[in-house]
């Protein structure tokens, strides 16, 4: 991988990252029912694919899981917690950027560490943090993703799910609206995306003058019925018009997009079709959600079939 670190080179990747669905796929239908997909296959599966993708493989998923939590924390742990858990990541980078450096490989850490190095712009501490972020970001957004995704599928999406299980051709369009309709933050604690305003502009007739500070609220934005006319739950195969806002837009949008995208396509075309009859074990209501943090998604998700 190395330089060539780009999604036409990770598309190479794909019959791999297949692999890994398939095997996780097959572990759960084995799996003593009811059993958490959170735990067997919605978490499990990025942190394989990327722990690959950084050279991470055995790196424990509790320990990842307890330092995601933290990292987007609101109010869901006390601030001293807080600091001593992002302490002892930054410690974990730290020594993953050494030890990179010192027996570099065929990873994206050992790229991201060779890039810095001669490009000789970032300091120590912000290698360290962009590969804390990349750690976080690779697993952390994919989980939520497709946790959401899952509550909406198994309960009033049943006919998108029951389509996705027979023609993998429909999974990219599909993941479009899913990603446009389904929201993965807290609105209660992130009313939008900051962001700081390059020129002035006037939105509804409040001029906002070049240099503030804004909350871009990409949800709403991504259901603007003057943008997108129709309900994304009634046309869930048909590619919206206009590109939507769930990867950002611009410097801001999101480098792993690609591989989000593939890992999606890819699970929600192989869990239905292995196992249609997969539905929740509880209520809707009674679903355990993730509290207190910038991102909203179940903490378990107990199914059976």
């Amino acid at each position: 991988m190395g330089k060539a670190f780009t999604p036409r080179a990770i598309d190479r990747w794909r019959p791999w990252i297949a692999s890994v669905v398939d095997e996780l796929v097959e572990q759960l239908a084995h799996e003593e029912q009811p059993v958490d997909l959170i735990a067997h296959f919605v978490r499990a599966m990025p942190v394989a694919v990327f722990g690959r993708l950084m050279g991470l493989d055995g790196l424990d998923r509790e320990r990842l899981a307890f330092w995601s939590d933290h990292a987007f924390a609101t109010t869901a742990f006390p601030s001293q917690q807080v600091e001593e858990a992002m302490l002892d990541f930054f410690v974990f980078g730290s020594g993953l950027v050494a030890q990179r450096r010192a027996e570099p490989g065929e990873d994206l850490v050992s790229s991201l560490v060779q890039a810095a190095d001669e490009d000789g712009e970032l300091s120590e501490e912000q290698i360290v943090l962009l590969t804390i972020l990349l750690v976080i970001a690779g697993h952390e957004v994919t989980t939520t993703v497709l946790s959401n995704t899952m509550v909406y599928l198994l309960t009033e999406g049943r006919d998108t799910w029951n389509a996705l299980g027979t023609e993998e051709g429909l999974a990219p369009t599909a993941i479009d609206q899913l990603l446009r309709g389904i929201s993965i933050s807290d609105r209660d604690v992130l009313p939008g995306f900051m962001r700081r305003a390059v020129e002035d502009v006037e939105i509804g007739g409040v001029l906002i003058p070049a240099g503030s500070m804004v909350a871009a609220d990409t949800v709403t934005a991504n259901l603007d019925p003057e943008v997108y006319p129709e309900d994304w739950r009634t046309q869930p195969f048909t590619s919206p018009d206009t590109p939507h806002l769930a990867f950002g837009a611009g410097p801001h949008y999101c480098l792993g997009a690609w591989l989000a995208r593939m890992e999606m396509e890819l699970a929600l075309h192989r869990l239905p079709k292995r196992l249609p009859d997969l539905r929740l074990a509880v209520p809707v209501e009674e679903i355990d959600w993730r509290r207190g943090l910038l991102t909203r998604s179940p903490n378990t998700l107990p199914v059976t079939w």
